[in-house]
């Protein structure tokens, strides 16, 4: 399985969306890819209601989608092999504890851009930020939100569209990486 696999099970999994009519929001990786900052993963990270995803299983599960584990939010492309995490509306990022931020609902907030509907800059920055700082396992999100900054360079002032809760770390981290790096690579 490779990048093609991916970047093909994302593109199925939009058109099954489509297909039923159900608002998603593509996050994670494949988000962070979008949005100028080129990231290799094997998932595909999607938000959905659960609702949404109910609906979704009831009609592709059996039908090229299986769940990972039975009752498990999270699916695999039978033909792909590929991932698919499901982030759920409402729930909390990272430790999954309660906190200001939340995963929002996709029909809310989710942008059209080249076919896909992607979750907005600001709510995936708040949203690996959140999950950063709530769970020492998810320190990658915060390298996400560095990397991003790097590659993609968001205005400091990004921080200003972030939930206070998190903005702190979004500027300590935007500043940081407008530090050269002494060993370029």
């Amino acid at each position: 399985m490779g990048v093609a696999d991916v970047q093909k099970a994302m593109r199925k999994l939009v058109a099954a969306f489509d297909e039923l009519g159900i608002p998603y929001a593509i996050v994670g990786a494949m988000a962070l890819n979008e949005y100028g900052y080129r990231r290799v993963t094997v998932d595909v990270d999607v938000l959905l209601t659960r609702e949404s995803l109910q609906r979704f299983k009831d009609h592709w599960l059996g039908r090229g989608y299986v769940e990972k584990f039975p009752g498990s939010r999270g699916l695999r492309d039978a033909e792909l092999g590929v991932t698919i995490d499901v982030l759920v509306t409402g729930d909390y990022p990272g430790d999954g504890q309660p906190k200001p931020v939340q995963f929002p609902d996709p029909a809310a907030v989710a942008i059209r851009s080249g076919g896909l509907a992607l979750i907005p800059l600001a709510k995936l920055v708040e949203m690996k930020l959140a999950s950063g700082i709530s769970s020492p396992q998810r320190m990658k999100d915060l390298t996400d939100v560095f990397e991003l900054i790097r590659h993609a360079k968001p205005g400091r002032d990004l921080s200003e569209a972030l939930d206070p809760s998190v903005r702190d770390k979004y500027t300590e981290l935007w500043d940081m990486a407008q530090v050269p790096d002494p060993m370029p690579g």
